[in-house]
């Protein structure tokens, strides 16, 4: 058996398609953010201009969170010291779980290594404990979603993006005494909309179903006091388990589920992903728990972060340039085409120190292929005007159609 072989055909077959992989080498300045040195190349680190970071609201450089983070690593250490039942249980840890659980009105919370880890955990776990569980789920779930699912072993229903009746019409076939879970997202990443939340928590309650949301992309900036999409809408109240990540809005590291206090204990008691696991480090855990403080009562961050949103999809639609329709914070530009998508974005940074990954299947659906900008409070007026020249530059060297000017 020729292993090698195996594997280098592998990895040819990506960048045949296009879709290989390329990991930017970057350190981003602190207090200097979005600008940071790009080390990708031979003439020593060049100044970028950061475009796709999922640290939302910059409060990765918040003083507040620095600031936590260092009197824990001198007070307490760097590392937990184990899981959290034998002796990786600090106070930061329960003390952050209380905020988490406050943020968003349920009686618990339950912190992980990862937003990943915690949906696979929480829907694998789930799922067992329930006896003949079918899951529903939307075809735009996350793929930590779509594994904790896969991981349960149970009976499962794909229901088209955000279609309600395909969702009842799913839910009406099924025995009315089966367990059900209605797993779904509130802000899905890669286009930008927003989940009927509670039209989905209506047809949960007529048939009998618990619920899962993912609000990953939404906890931190949506909201009166950054609990998301479910906050937002007033309907965090009928979600039976709310999923967060600590890595994006809030700016540090982890993952958290939300919901009553029998939930948690259960999850807490049964997932193997969290008891098995070394628990996250307190320094990490102090950050976040400054961050999701700050958050809970600014919304300066967040207002800053909507508002350029707001004028980068303008200013790209104004110049004929194929942004995609959103309605939050996320601003996909559609390419269509692997190898194009790669180079655009191998130009934005070799000729504009622009740095904006390209999304690829199996992220999003072949023919689908974009580029996903997120602007975020520290991005200026300037900024969004040098990256729309740039793009209508970049599209008409390639030769690539622009739309009528919006």
């Amino acid at each position: 058996m020729n292993y090698d072989q195996i594997f280098d055909q592998a990895i040819d077959r990506l960048h045949e398609e296009g879709r290989y992989r390329v990991f930017i080498d970057i350190m981003r300045n602190k207090g200097a953010y979005p600008n940071a040195r790009c080390f990708h190349g031979h003439n020593g680190p060049k100044p970028i201009t950061v475009w796709c970071s999922n640290d939302y609201l910059a409060m990765g450089q918040h003083d507040k969170v620095i600031g936590a983070m260092e009197a824990a690593l001198h007070d307490v250490g760097a590392g937990s010291g184990g899981t959290r039942n034998i002796g990786g249980n600090t106070h930061l840890h329960v003390e952050l779980e209380a905020e988490l659980a406050d943020l968003h009105g349920k009686e618990g919370a339950l912190l992980f290594t990862s937003g990943y880890v915690s949906n696979d955990a929480t829907l694998s776990t789930l799922a067992r404990l329930l006896p003949g569980c079918v899951i529903f789920s939307d075809e735009l779930n996350h793929a930590s979603m779509i594994a904790g699912i896969r991981n349960s072993g149970c009976e499962k229903r794909i229901f088209r993006h955000n279609d309600l009746a395909h969702l009842e019409e799913l839910l009406a076939a099924e025995d009315p005494e089966t367990p059900k879970v209605i797993a779904f997202e509130s802000v899905y990443s890669m286009d930008g909309d927003v989940a009927p939340i509670h039209a989905i928590c209506d047809l949960a309650e007529e048939y009998g179903a618990l619920t899962y949301i993912d609000e990953v992309h939404a906890v931190g900036m949506y909201g009166e006091h950054g609990g998301g999409i479910s906050e937002r809408d007033r309907a965090a109240h009928r979600i039976d388990i709310i999923e967060g990540t600590l890595g994006k809005a809030f700016g540090v590291m982890g993952g958290y589920i939300a919901a009553d206090k029998r939930v948690i204990d259960c999850i807490r008691s049964y997932a193997p992903g969290f008891i098995f696991t070394t628990s996250l480090s307190p320094v990490l855990v102090a950050g976040v728990l400054a961050s999701v403080r700050h958050l809970k009562q600014s919304s300066v961050e967040r207002e800053a972060q909507q508002a350029n949103a707001a004028l980068l999809k303008r200013e790209l639609a104004a110049a004929g340039l194929p942004v995609m329709d959103s309605t939050t914070h996320i601003v996909p530009l559609m390419v269509g085409d692997p190898i194009r998508a790669k180079q655009i974005s191998d130009i934005l940074l070799a000729e504009y120190g622009v740095y904006v990954q390209p999304i690829n299947f199996p992220t999003v659906p072949r023919g689908t292929e974009r580029l996903r900008f997120t602007p975020g409070p520290m991005h200026t007026a300037p900024m969004i005007a040098e990256l729309t020249d740039a793009l209508v530059e970049i599209w008409d060297r390639l030769g690539l159609a622009l739309r009528q000017a919006a």
